[in-house]
């Protein structure tokens, strides 16, 4: 299937809901210089260009989740009195990506910006609808984040967003009962294991902690920190699928003893079932992202001061790695009218530095940018849940070690539908994940064969 056939059916499939999209297109034959908008040239823009732009009457659409996120389009429509920004929140998740889709394939009716998680801005490049930002942002602006968050938003010389929130992973754990247990913070994934063997014959009605069967997101992260790279893609019609690759095995099989042996729980996560396990101690420790803390604070309030948080243990003694789990951007759309305004508004409210920082101390979205993760007014807070811990500054350390170079595929809303149905049952079914990861890994490479993509 040639290269524009295959973006047309993977658009129409997209529109029509053929994927099941997780709950955490238009574009066409386009050379990424602009869909129906008047996209400037691929050359960068000139000041006068963006001055006449910026002192222009205009008025763009962001479609975004952030809650409050008002207060940080109000602050730019203050600097820039000019542009009218009106915000709408057509829902989280699927229902966001789902109308963002089908405006898109409509050809009308989209936004000039949009807000879209990391793991899924692929799927917006495979057809179409993602301008290159980089003729309108600073050269410098990679410099202002960790380089695996740039690594995230960019390909070559190309930039299809502008990061907002990050998820760099930690642990999480309930220091009080870890010491009723006679057991040490683990340092290595070893340690963990023997751990969780040793909380559990210590506290038959509880779990060191637990892995969802119905939350890829989690175990991608811990594949992240492994070094696996199960996905890629090279931004036309190649892609690679290694979800049962060593590393990964390697993490799933460390994981399936544990499930095995009932030392871990598999309940699913973010219902009331899970927020009560918090809460009530059923679960010692959490191996979570960034945005987790505030998170818990939310919803096991009853146990503040218990909690504490570190590094994920290691897989070697002395290493410091992790990976992420979560985060998103904002977009410029193709078919945005506006895209220097539409540009400067994804670049605004994310690296200025009052309304980055009002992201982190007021919506407590985990900073994208190095400025804020360095900011003495963010970093040095003392949390009464976390025992006076400044975990703020630990996270933003760990945000330094995520290693650079993961990718994701065009379909990772079918790629983690297809996880739930094959590896993640196999968890939520204590069974076999090796299994499961092999029978993920032949429904990835089925349905990619299927849209036309040539699997490495």
């Amino acid at each position: 299937m040639r290269t524009n056939q295959r973006r047309a059916a993977i658009a129409s499939a997209l529109a029509a809901g053929s994927l099941v999209l997780a709950a955490c297109g238009g574009g066409g034959d386009g050379d990424g210089d602009g869909g129906d908008g008047d996209a400037a040239p691929a050359e960068e823009i000139t000041q006068e260009e963006f001055d006449e732009a910026m002192s222009t009457p205009t008025e763009l659409t962001f479609w975004t989740w952030v809650p409050d996120i008002q207060n940080q389009v109000d602050m730019f429509m203050e600097a820039y009195p000019e542009i009218d920004v009106e915000l709408v929140n057509v829902g989280a998740g699927a229902e966001h990506y789902q109308q963002l889709r089908t405006a898109l394939q409509a050809g009308s009716g989209a936004p000039d910006v949009a807000q879209i998680e990391f793991q899924h801005l692929q799927s917006f490049r495979v057809t179409d609808d993602l301008l290159d930002l980089a003729p309108y942002l600073p050269d410098d602006l990679g410099d202002m984040f960790p380089e695996w968050v740039w690594q995230q938003v960019s390909d070559g010389d190309s930039v299809y967003a502008v990061p907002q929130d990050t998820g760099p992973m930690g642990n999480l754990y309930r220091e009080d009962l870890l010491s009723e247990a006679g057991i040490e913070v683990p340092e290595t994934w070893d340690d963990f294991a023997q751990a969780a063997r040793d909380f559990r014959e210590a506290n038959p009605d509880s779990y060191l902690t637990n892995l969802p069967g119905n939350d890829p997101g989690q175990l991608v992260g811990l594949m992240w920190q492994a070094g696996a790279r199960p996905f890629g893609y090279d931004g036309e019609e190649t892609v690679t699928i290694a979800v049962d690759s060593p590393e990964v095995r390697q993490v799933v099989e460390f994981w399936q003893d544990l499930v095995q042996d009932d030392v871990v729980g598999v309940d699913a996560d973010f219902n009331d079932q899970w927020y009560q396990g918090l809460a009530n101690g059923k679960y010692a420790s959490w191996q979570t992202a960034a945005w987790g803390p505030v998170f818990l604070q939310g919803t096991a309030g009853n146990t503040s001061g218990k909690w504490r948080a570190a590094p994920l243990p290691q897989w070697s003694a002395g290493e410091n790695v992790a990976g992420n789990w979560g985060g998103s951007t904002d977009v410029v759309l193709n078919q945005s009218d506006n895209p220097i305004q539409a540009a400067e508004l994804a670049r605004w409210i994310n690296i200025e530095h009052e309304p980055a920082l009002r992201f982190a101390t007021e919506q407590f979205l985990f900073p994208a940018s190095t400025e804020i993760l360095e900011d003495p007014e963010w970093v040095e807070q003392e949390s009464e849940f976390y025992g006076g811990q400044r975990v703020n500054e630990l996270f933003a350390e760990i945000s330094g070690t995520v290693s650079t170079d993961m990718q994701w595929l065009p379909f990772m809303d079918f790629a983690y539908s297809a996880f739930n149905e094959t590896l993640g049952d196999a968890i939520s079914q204590r069974g076999d994940m090796v299994a499961g990861l092999e029978a993920w890994q032949a429904e990835l490479v089925s349905y990619a064969e299927g849209q036309g993509f040539t699997v490495e």
